[in-house]
């Protein structure tokens, strides 16, 4: 977990700002978000199922670009 320590001289501001950039190198909020309702296997896999097709769509795609140049 992120932490700092807050220094004598310092303000909130400039303290807050020190933490948040420490949790975006973390990458503590974008797992939070990831992680905010609960994903079933059948919820998963069907993401999954869809997010390959979309990647085959897209090497097909290239695939044909690249052969039209040829």
């Amino acid at each position: 977990m992120p932490g700092i320590n807050v220094k004598p001289n310092e303000s909130f501001e400039e303290a807050y700002r020190r933490f948040k950039k420490q949790t975006d190198r973390n990458l503590i909020v974008t797992e939070k978000r990831a992680r905010r309702f609960y994903e079933t296997g059948a919820e998963r896999r069907k993401k999954q199922k869809i997010s390959a097709r979309k990647k085959m769509l897209k090497k097909l795609y290239m695939l044909r670009r690249y052969e039209s140049r040829l």
